[in-house]
């Protein structure tokens, strides 16, 4: 007995000890609440008397602010018989420090509350990191609402998720919509959801990376206006590696990728059809040829439209007509060729088509119809429009391994095609290329002997028929090959074609003419008028008229020294009413204008009547069958007669034959030139034949 008396007192020793040497404040209340013990603790945190805490002493030492609350949480347990845990503020020798009160009922058989046990414990240091935490977590929340920032905040170990403000606008919700993830995910877009649906999944899971970034379209719930939404997100871990709390920041980028999306719209495409420009339909070739690759079902065209006249309507009727003329063809394009069509404009009056047809047959068929289609005129407010395009067609992998040699090979189809096939189809064949290459060389060679001036001008003259004097010389453009000798036109015909090959050959050509006749006038030699040759490329630039009328005065030669024989496809092609502008300046100068190749064309009359053309040179193609075809001979003698009523005279070209020159005098015709009075000559032989002329007196 007295040892289990004596164990009974250890035990509560023990107990005291353990009490009185642990952290918190120990305490008991008796049924009703009112404190009846507690650790000598009480008064060493406190400071205040044991005594004065028994019964409801101990409520004296609150915070004002805590009484009222402490109270309640008591009454409810009191009530209800169920533990309590209440925080508060207790008076302290330092300063009101905050404590966590914990007390369960102890209850007997019946149910019957006995008494109540509970701690007190010291809490000020988490509460005060608590306050600190949820202060900055206050002055993040107004940065992010003043930064039109949405957050939703998800404390894991309370399972409690908060939405701002700002995110709830962004989302079109009410304030009293729950904060659940499936509220988010049934707003946004169906082709974006299992994305958000995955990270959800896998932040619950404990799954997500630390730090995780997403953006998705939503429906917003009040209007339904599609927007586009940026997140950015943190997960946030205890010391042990658990998951507390995810933090997500949401920002509205709608505006931002809007405008990105125009800029990269705006760089990929024509502002003023809407279609693709060149440097994304170069993209879009790759793809269509990679695709191509892995299927040979279907057959890959290419097609090349080139817009007939489009400088002309600009010219002619102004740049919105033309603007007009070129949204038209897109919009006919892509209504005649399909939806399944890429089509493009390249630039200028330049349009492609990229699409897949069943056949080269039936592609064929789908590009003829849009060039019908392209056909119909096109109404402004003032005029109709012609509309037209010429275009080049090639077949992957047929006419082209790769989109480079593709668009080269269609390209060589439209250009044949605007030679020979206006308004119509051309499909790329294997000598479009060498003809292309050969024109190539050509320009190549031209801007070597332009470049490296090799210009040789040779002079072929003119005879009067009457008495047969010399009356003046056409200067023939030669040119000085290295090891060939001297070469025709022929070798780089392609260059009159070509706007600055023409140029520069035009160039070094005045200027050795110029250069020759200022020589022989130095010389003292009578000069006769040379005529000199003009391609209708040297008509695009506008300056045709100062760079001619300044090389004459650098050699202080006259005007009337230079003639100008032009062909009327100067009058027919690009910028018609400037070359008229032009010549008539050359002619008020004094600058004699010709007209070459008469009669070769279908205007020509026309062409006398509007332009100012001094000299008419009739074909040789008429004068090599004069006397042998009537239908020749009808029309030289209808040119003669027409010149000498018009009061112009008339130099017949390719006479080789003393019965041809004798007719052609017979029939008024005042001048002549042709292998019968001379084969084209350098400058040396033709300035004997000036030296010769002078001492015969008959130079002129």
């Amino acid at each position: 007995m007295l040892d289990a008396l004596a164990a009974a007192q250890r035990d509560a020793d023990h107990y005291r000890t353990s009490v009185e040497m642990a952290r918190h404040i120990s305490w008991s209340a008796d049924a009703s609440g009112a404190i009846r013990t507690a650790s000598a603790r009480w008064t060493e945190v406190t400071g205040i008397d044991l005594a004065e805490a028994l019964d409801s002493g101990w409520l004296d030492a609150l915070h004002p602010d805590d009484i009222e609350r402490t109270r309640h949480a008591w009454r409810v347990a009191l009530e209800t018989s169920s533990p309590v845990d209440v925080d508060y503020r207790l008076r302290t020798p330092g300063g009101h420090r905050w404590f966590r009160s914990c007390a369960s009922p102890r209850m007997d058989c019946s149910g019957a509350v006995l008494g109540w046990f509970g701690t007190l414990e010291d809490i000020d240091d988490r509460k005060r990191a608590e306050t600190a935490l949820q202060a900055s977590e206050e002055r993040f929340r107004l940065a992010a609402e003043a930064a039109g920032v949405g957050i939703w905040d998800y404390d894991v170990l309370l399972g409690k998720r908060l939405w701002s403000d700002v995110f709830r606008a962004m989302l079109g919700l009410a304030p009293e919509v729950p904060a659940e993830p499936a509220t988010a995910l049934a707003l946004v877009v169906p082709e974006d959801r299992p994305i958000l649906q995955q990270l959800v999944d896998s932040i619950s899971h404990g799954d997500a990376h630390p730090r995780f970034e997403l953006t998705v379209r939503i429906h917003r719930a009040n209007d339904g206006a599609l927007r586009w939404m940026q997140t950015s997100g943190w997960r946030v871990k205890s010391a042990n590696g658990r998951m507390e709390r995810v933090l997500v920041t949401v920002r509205d980028v709608t505006e931002q990728l809007t405008a990105e999306q125009r800029v990269r719209w705006a760089a990929e495409h024509d502002p003023l059809t809407g279609l693709v420009n060149r440097a994304a339909f170069n993209g879009l070739l790759d793809g269509a040829i990679a695709r191509a690759d892995r299927s040979a079902k279907a057959v890959l065209t290419l097609a090349l439209f080139d817009v007939d006249h489009l400088k002309e309507t600009n010219d002619t009727v102004g740049h919105d007509a033309g603007d007009l003329l070129l949204r038209t063809v897109a919009e006919r394009l892509v209504a005649a060729i399909g939806d399944d069509a890429v089509i493009a404009r390249l630039g200028g009056d330049e349009f492609a088509a990229i699409f897949e047809a069943a056949s080269q047959e039936l592609a064929v068929e789908r590009l003829q119809a849009a060039l019908r289609a392209l056909r119909a005129p096109v109404a402004t407010d003032s005029i109709t429009l012609d509309c037209q395009a010429t275009a080049g067609l090639a077949f992957y992998p047929q006419d082209g391994r790769g989109a480079r040699d593709l668009l080269k090979t269609a390209d060589l189809a439209l250009y044949s095609g605007k030679a020979s096939a206006r308004g119509e189809l051309s499909r790329f064949r294997p000598e479009m290329r060498s003809s292309m290459q050969r024109r190539t060389s050509m320009l190549s060679v031209a801007r070597m002997v332009a470049r490296d001036d090799r210009v040789v001008p040779f002079y072929q003259p003119k005879v009067r028929l009457s008495d047969g004097t010399l009356s003046g010389f056409e200067a023939l453009l030669r040119w000085r090959h290295d090891t060939l000798g001297i070469q025709g036109p022929e070798t780089i015909a392609a260059a009159f074609d070509d706007l600055t090959a023409a140029i520069s050959l035009g160039e070094r050509m005045l200027e050795q003419v110029c250069a020759d006749l200022a020589r022989w006038r130095d010389t003292g030699l009578p000069l006769t008028r040379v005529a000199l040759n003009l391609s209708p490329a040297e008509f695009r630039r506008d300056d045709l008229f100062d760079r001619i009328m300044a090389q004459l005065g650098r050699y202080d030669l006259p005007a009337e020294l230079l003639e100008l024989e032009v062909t009327e496809t100067v009058f027919l092609g690009r910028g018609a009413d400037t070359a008229g502008d032009t010549l008539a300046a050359f002619h008020d100068a004094g600058v004699t204008v010709a007209l070459d190749d008469f009669g070769t064309g279908y205007a020509s009359l026309k062409h006398l009547r509007e332009f100012p053309v001094d000299v008419i040179k009739i074909d040789r193609s008429f004068v090599a069958d004069l006397l042998t075809d009537p239908g020749d001979a009808a029309i030289v003698n209808a040119v003669l007669s027409l010149a000498n009523q018009l009061g112009i005279a008339v130099v017949a070209e390719g006479v080789e034959t003393s019965e041809q020159a004798a007719y052609l005098l017979a029939q008024n015709c005042g001048h002549a030139q042709g292998y019968l009075f001379g084969r084209p000559m350098p400058a040396r032989a033709a300035e004997a034949l000036l030296t010769t002329a002078s001492k015969s007196g008959d130079a002129h």
